[in-house]
């Protein structure tokens, strides 16, 4: 297919003091793919960065390292070139009325509704017929369980929004892989720590017994603050902890380069 969208996903932290269940992608068309993976690979390269990169990873050692190949990445998300998507969930926000088999399913039925909702994929419009391809960082569950998830994915291509953007799919073109191996992964894997860093207030742990924060913490924040910045410039004054506005129209779920979702179960009820 001449034209396809690679989206890639990764989750994070399910049980946060504050926030939990974090997943994260980036979109990217077949159109910009070389050009993204060529750029985000150089910039590495040139910063000695002979491993993957991730958020655990950073110390202050390589602070300024990772600060210059996240300009990088914020460079191709301000030229629409990399759609980014953020989605959590608020402790304080309680799902009510689940079944048992809804709880043990939370993992793979919140990763389900980031596919389908996250960006805004409905609102895309084509005249033609576009691939989509799925890229998952490996999912921490059971083979069978993740089998199924997957054959819910591929049966969105059925549904009317889907249909009407002319999405097309097959099981084959959605994978778990290693993120090693996939370079935007590796990216939104920072993106992706950087926010359940600062909702969760990490920023402020201090080791058992100090007065003060460790080093590695005080270079996450530095990092942490230098992304918010670059997000900044694409919308000033974002904030990291709510949804993302659409500014009068839904379609902007697609069009935003930068978007926040926080997702609130519809039945729920608010933990004071």
């Amino acid at each position: 297919m001449e034209h396809e969208y690679f989206i890639y996903a990764d989750e994070s932290v399910q049980e946060g003091e504050y926030f939990s269940d974090f997943y994260g992608g980036a979109l990217v068309s077949s159109a910009h793919l070389r050009e993204v993976v060529d750029r985000l690979g150089k910039v590495k390269l040139e910063n000695n960065f002979r491993h993957e990169v991730k958020w655990q990873r950073v110390t202050a050692n390589y602070l300024q390292k990772y600060m210059e190949i996240m300009d990088e990445f914020f460079y191709l998300v301000a030229e629409d070139k990399i759609k980014v998507r953020i989605m959590f969930s608020q402790n304080r926000n309680l799902p009510i009325g689940l079944s048992s088999k809804q709880r043990d399913k939370r993992y793979h039925l919140l990763y389900y509704q980031f596919i389908k909702h996250a960006f805004g994929l409905e609102y895309a419009t084509h005249d033609h017929d576009v691939g989509l391809r799925i890229y998952l960082d490996k999912m921490p569950d059971t083979e069978e369980a993740n089998r199924q998830f997957k054959s819910h994915l591929v049966a969105l291509q059925k549904s009317p929004q889907f249909q009407r953007a002319r999405l097309i799919f097959r099981s084959d073109q959605i994978a778990e892989v290693d993120s090693r191996d996939h370079l935007v992964l590796q990216y939104v894997d920072i993106v992706l720590g950087a926010m359940q860093f600062r909702l969760n207030k990490l920023h402020l742990a201090r080791p058992e017994g100090q007065r003060r924060r460790g080093k590695r913490t005080r270079a996450k924040e530095q990092l942490y603050k230098h992304i918010y910045k670059r997000i900044c410039t694409i919308y000033p004054n974002f904030n990291i902890g709510i949804s993302t506005g659409q500014q009068g129209d839904k379609a902007n779920r697609w069009r935003h380069p930068y978007r926040h979702w926080l997702f609130v179960p519809r039945n729920s009820a608010t933990r004071k």
